[in-house]
């Protein structure tokens, strides 16, 4: 198997949790400690040898060729691929398929998370297994909804067919053959979750890598969004927009 070096980075998710900071702007562009987070996810692909992102984009699409002029970071180009209609993880891989090249293993990383896991382990086990697909896996910091068997393979995402095996939280960072895009059908709105059910079922190459080494986290509320600025040190004015946002979701429940 060859090593990847083009990264599949999902930016087009709304961010509604994250109202109203979200409103103008997309998710994986809002700053942690002063950069974008995205960013973080480039940073980690680049060091696993990606030298190409491609992230899909939906809300707010313009803001990324304004953060980035010249759709580069550090010297990778990126490619946008915008989606009119969101078409979720399974539709988006699938939509990007003819920016691929023949062959080649491709890394998929969530955009709105932060994690400084060795992507280099998940691909050692990759290529260890000769799996179609493998999962990065954590043995805790969220929910615990992927069965990993004793050889190594997915039995199960959350209460479907998992039986008693261990559980482990999916970081949303994964690499796949290019024989998965043939699971997926063009211009269809669906999750990667049904297809990887299909492969469990078929006793097929889905495997997991748990890497607890380094930290994981998202930045899914406003209070953890918060809580993860002041700890990378954002500046002042940043915290404050932040606060504000706090308390005009409390005003407007309250």
């Amino acid at each position: 198997m060859s090593a990847p070096t083009t990264a599949f980075v999902l930016g087009a998710g709304l961010g509604t949790r994250l109202r109203p900071l979200t409103l103008d702007w997309p998710k994986p562009l809002l700053r942690v400690g002063g950069r974008p987070v995205i960013t973080y996810a480039f940073e980690q692909l680049a060091a696993a040898g990606v030298t190409r992102f491609i992230v899909n984009t939906h809300h707010c699409a313009e803001r990324y060729a304004e953060v980035f002029p010249g759709l580069e970071w550090e010297g990778r180009p990126i490619a946008l691929r915008h989606e009119p209609v969101l078409l979720e993880t399974g539709g988006g891989i699938k939509n990007i398929e003819d920016l691929l090249a023949p062959g080649e293993p491709l890394l998929v990383y969530n955009g709105d998370i932060i994690s400084t896991l060795p992507v280099e382990r998940l691909l050692s086990r990759h290529r260890e297994a000769g799996n179609e697909v493998t999962l990065a896996l954590r043995s805790s910091g969220g929910p615990l909804q992927i069965g990993l068997d004793g050889k190594g393979r997915v039995s199960g995402i959350g209460g479907q067919q998992a039986g008693n095996a261990p559980r482990y939280l999916f970081s949303g960072v994964y690499v796949m053959e290019p024989t998965f895009l043939d699971r997926l059908e063009a211009g269809v709105k669906r999750s990667v979750i049904p297809t990887f059910l299909e492969m469990i079922k078929g006793g097929e190459g889905l495997g997991g890598a748990v890497i607890d080494e380094g930290t994981w986290s998202d930045i899914g509320t406003l209070d953890e969004f918060l809580a993860m600025n002041e700890q990378f040190g954002a500046g002042e004015a940043e915290l404050a927009a932040i606060r504000a946002a706090i308390a005009s979701r409390d005003t407007a429940s309250a």
